[in-house]
């Protein structure tokens, strides 16, 4: 059974010692709960996937203080850097660069590029100057669930696995995983949508694309099958979604907006009506529809299609994949 301890100056010092020690540990960020091990440490980084059950092509985010730190590992950084560093570090932005010599292949799935970001929860940043080196971490639950927001989740996720450490660190502010956007060639391409809009990045550096990608590429989180339950979802547009209901055999957990009308036996499951807001309770709202232990999950679609809401409908497109 994984060991949950407290984020203070104690649970810091034996996270980090852990760390350290070519061990893991899972800590909490301002997006997602990570599952950390030494970016530098190879043994300890299979230790993650094998965890996780993670797929090899998929690579790991190294989290990193600061730039000063960031630039450790990378082969080159420039002034969109600089500029992307300045405006939105530390925070939900994950920057894919060339790799330098001194990371190893397990940190990037045998990739030449690597994605790094620098996070602003206080206790991933207490715990990155305790370790006083780069953590690797990808999210802390079994490869291509829910995502982990609270420390219960990945106590939950990892409930068969012995003396794991989880510090404790509240529930995620943001909730969806960072943008991830890759600096490699000459265009900037958002390979992966989060917090952080395509418009504000294009504020920062100007021309900015946006990949749809449909397979695992260099990118972090980008399999077609993600972010999913573990019972089967179905998005739903709202102008559909009183006859789908209607139709179905067995009642389902619906994930619907304020306002809507969603009758028993079915158990509905309100969202936010914002895009931050919807975000930040996404996961927990479908791990709470998977907790009702109906075989079926409705979500009603968002109608909204920037900002965002581009992200959270990432994540349901994703989810909703079988």
């Amino acid at each position: 059974m994984p060991r949950r301890v407290a984020s203070d100056d104690a649970g810091i010092r034996e996270a980090a010692a852990c760390i350290r020690g070519g061990g893991v540990a899972a800590f909490p960020t301002e997006t997602v709960y990570g599952l950390g091990a030494s970016t530098l440490a190879p043994d300890a980084l299979r230790k993650v996937y094998e965890l996780k059950g993670r797929p090899s092509d998929n690579p790991l985010i190294a989290h990193v203080v600061d730039a000063v730190d960031a630039k450790m590992l990378v082969a080159e950084w420039d002034r969109r850097c600089n500029r992307l560093a300045a405006a939105f570090w530390p925070g939900p932005l994950t920057l894919i660069l060339p790799r330098g010599d001194m990371v190893p292949d397990e940190a990037v799935a045998g990739l030449s590029s690597i994605a790094v970001r620098s996070p602003m929860h206080p206790v991933a940043r207490s715990l990155l100057y305790a370790v006083d080196g780069p953590v690797s971490a990808p999210s802390a639950n079994r490869s291509g669930h829910v995502s982990p927001t609270t420390a219960e989740h990945v106590m939950a996720d990892f409930a068969g696995v012995e003396d794991l450490l989880v510090l404790e660190g509240g529930r995620a502010g943001f909730g969806i995983e960072s943008t991830v956007l890759d600096l490699t060639g000459e265009v900037p391409v958002i390979r992966r949508p989060g917090s952080v809009t395509a418009d504000a990045l294009r504020r920062i550096v100007g021309t900015v694309e946006v990949a749809h990608a449909v397979q695992q590429g260099a990118s972090p989180g980008t399999s077609l099958i993600h972010y999913a339950p573990d019972v089967p979802a179905t998005m739903v547009p709202t102008v559909r979604l009183a006859v789908f209901l209607a139709s179905m055999r067995e009642p389902a957990a619906v994930l619907a907006m304020p306002g809507t009308e969603v009758r028993e036996p079915h158990v509905v499951i309100r969202m936010q009506p914002d895009a931050e807001g919807y975000a930040r309770m996404l996961y927990a709202g479908l791990r709470e529809a998977e907790a009702t232990g109906l075989s079926q999950i409705v979500i009603e679609e968002p109608s909204g299609r920037d900002g965002v809401w581009l992200a959270v409908l990432d994540r349901l497109r994703r989810a909703t994949v079988r």
